[in-house]
């Protein structure tokens, strides 16, 4: 194998596939990111036996082939070297991989390409295309929800499913770790009726995530009851599904609550993020304490004292005063992209349900806390 590849054309590709390499593995192959050269393009992949990422460069080939090298130190020499540079990548079929830009040179050990993994071929009965815009929006709106808790392996995803929304088709993203939960919805693609659930793993999120901040146009998407491909541009990613069954959320958002209070999104977002400074830092807890026309923000702590904040709100319910964590509740302010939040409540021990006044497409759910 023998190529020479502009060194911003490497750098991209090697920080799409590194990224899906893991630091710490028990299988050195899993380590090392596989080249394949041909017909003037590099091909690059990288594999954790759940998460599988292929890219493709242009390349000036020389001479086709293809081996495997330590991806993150491959990373690590493409990022040093300067802006505009040429690489060389020459392999002989030994066990080094040469590299060579200017003046530099540098020799990485290889592993046999034979002894690296594929993730096994599947068929992909439900296609559909989005916009990088729309998948987006749909991540970014629920994924701050998904739980971190390895026990409950099931919710360390994102739910994906089709669904009926008062008569229109739509596909919608949940997403909850027991004390949140984020739900977003978008009109129904087509070729995604019929679609069965599935639960996308939180890292294929964050993958899949970083590539649409440099996509253009359309995504596909292509899965089955067992994995899912997300074509963007020269990359392909696919992952396993998360095998468990999703809750039945729809139970756990509130429909019969019938206090209602509106603010202004930032003033709240600024206000709960100035009081919670005084709030322990392992409760995080905050008390809103609603009143006609305002919400008085309050929070304590033995160490570091209280705060005591009061904004206008159009509120004309009886007094109700209730905790929340100010941490999860400056992650649903974060994704209303309105002016105004829509908190609807029935008690301080009950789910409340939070909505962007001027985008009925998600709801967030948020468990109170005893403060």
């Amino acid at each position: 194998m023998k190529l020479i590849i502009e060194r911003s054309a490497l750098l991209k590709s090697l920080g799409h596939v590194q990224s899906v390499v893991e630091r710490r593995t028990t299988i050195p192959i899993l380590s090392n990111v596989r080249l394949d050269a041909a017909q003037g393009t590099l091909s690059l992949n990288a594999t954790d036996m759940d998460l599988e990422i292929v890219e493709s460069a242009l390349a000036d080939v020389g001479e086709a082939g293809k081996t495997t090298a330590p991806a993150h130190t491959l990373y690590d020499i493409v990022r040093k070297l300067p802006d505009g540079a040429q690489v060389e990548l020459a392999f002989g079929g030994g066990s080094q991989l040469t590299l060579t830009s200017g003046r530099s040179r540098f020799q990485l050990a290889c592993l046999p390409v034979d002894d690296f993994p594929a993730l096994a071929p599947g068929d992909y009965p439900h296609s559909f295309s989005f916009a990088a815009a729309d998948l987006r929006s749909l991540i970014d709106r629920t994924r701050f929800a998904i739980s971190t808790e390895e026990t409950r392996y099931y919710l360390n995803g994102i739910y994906l499913h089709a669904a009926d929304s008062e008569g229109v088709n739509v596909l919608r993203t949940v997403a909850t770790d027991g004390h949140r939960l984020a739900r977003v919805e978008l009109p129904l693609p087509d070729g995604a009726a019929g679609m069965p659930g599935i639960i996308v793993p939180r890292k294929a999120v964050t993958e899949v995530r970083k590539l649409i901040d440099e996509a253009e146009g359309e995504i596909s998407i292509s899965l089955s009851e067992s994995k899912i491909q997300f074509a963007i541009g020269d990359t392909v990613l696919t992952s396993k599904l998360i095998d468990g069954t999703f809750p039945d959320y729809e139970r756990v958002i509130p429909t019969g609550n019938d206090k209602v209070m509106e603010t202004d999104c930032k003033t709240l977002s600024q206000a709960v993020d100035r009081v919670s400074a005084i709030s322990s830092e392992k409760s995080r807890s905050i008390k809103l304490n609603m009143e006609k026309g305002t919400v008085t923000l309050s929070a304590s702590s033995p160490e570091h004292g209280s705060a005591v904040e009061e904004i206008g709100a159009s509120y004309d319910a009886s007094q109700l005063e209730i905790g929340f964590n100010a941490r999860y509740l400056l992650d649903i302010m974060q994704q209303i992209e309105g002016d105004a939040a829509r908190f609807t409540m029935a008690d301080a021990a009950s789910p409340t349900v939070i909505r962007d006044v001027s985008d009925g497409s998600a709801v967030y759910v948020l468990m109170p806390m005893r403060v």
